[in-house]
């Protein structure tokens, strides 16, 4: 009785003194991510200011290196104004469409082989190999052999996208799979467990870390691959937009065009991170997590 009473009467006393540890916690929170988005902040100002004012003195010539009013001017002619391609959300549609799919089609099957090959030791020594081979080959040279072979159109941009998604994901699925604890795997078959069951509920759970933490690289790749292949030839595009610029000598625009894709591209890692999140509630925060914003 007398520890019940005496742990009866702690509990609120413990209760007053966590309160003001939380708020002092909410209070150095608040403090840090205030300084972090301040110091955010006085980076891009002292980049683009310093750009601007070395420029604006000659320090730098901005006829090969642009300058941040003029892109802004470049960023506002593409959207009143359009290009000589059509609109530059008719161009934007079409690099984001090869993006998105080349993303869908890379990862889906850089999952599905790295899985295969992960579990299979037989199938990953015969197939390991050409893989590798093909891993080894330039990009830049497959998609000169997509637009040769396909033409200008959607589908080979789609295809050299996918090509670069496909190895990224491949090898962090192929090593996801490899680090899965094997003996919880043999416990699992020692319950009756069928091959299939221990992929669903061992395998593809335990890598799904793995996975996903290669789509937040993946999907820049993505953007790499069509833009890649709309310089090397293309009838709309960013890229095609960009490889104009250059060869009018256009420094303004082409940065224009690497700002209009990098706005995508953080949006696209913001929903990476969602879908992050949403899959792996499961997953403690480590430490890197539990500090972000």
């Amino acid at each position: 009785m007398t520890a019940l009473v005496q742990g009866e009467t702690v509990k609120p006393q413990q209760q007053q003194q966590s309160a003001p540890a939380a708020q002092a916690g909410r209070k150095t929170h608040r403090r840090r991510t205030t300084a972090i988005w301040a110091g955010r902040a006085i980076l891009a100002v002292a980049v683009v200011g310093g750009w601007q004012w070395f420029t604006d003195q000659g320090w730098v010539d901005k006829f090969f290196f642009g300058q941040p009013s003029e892109i802004w001017n470049s960023l506002v002619k593409l959207f009143t104004e359009g290009t000589a391609f059509g609109t530059i959300w008719e161009n934007l549609w079409v690099t984001m469409q090869e993006a998105c799919l080349g993303f869908l089609l890379g990862t889906f099957v850089g999952v599905v082989l790295g899985l295969l090959l992960g579990s299979n030791k037989y199938l990953s020594a015969v197939v390991g190999p050409y893989i590798k081979i093909v891993n080894s080959i330039p990009r830049i040279v497959l998609g000169s052999i997509f637009i040769v072979a396909f033409g200008l159109g959607v589908f080979p941009k789609v295809l050299l996208a996918a090509v670069l998604v496909f190895f990224v994901v491949f090898f962090n699925a192929f090593q996801g799979v490899r680090e899965v604890d094997q003996n919880l795997v043999a416990n699992v078959r020692v319950l009756g467990a069928s091959p299939v069951q221990v992929a669903v509920h061992v395998t593809i759970p335990s890598a799904m870390t793995w996975i996903i933490a290669s789509l937040h690289t993946a999907f820049g790749f993505a953007i790499i691959g069509a833009l890649v292949a709309e310089v090397l030839g293309a009838q709309q595009g960013i890229g095609l937009i960009i490889s104009q610029a250059q060869g009018t000598f256009d420094p303004n625009t082409v940065f224009a065009c690497m700002v209009i894709i990098a706005v995508i591209t953080l949006a696209a890692e913001y929903l990476i991170s969602l879908l992050e999140h949403t899959l792996l509630k499961w997953r403690p925060p480590n430490r890197s997590e539990a500090q972000a914003i």
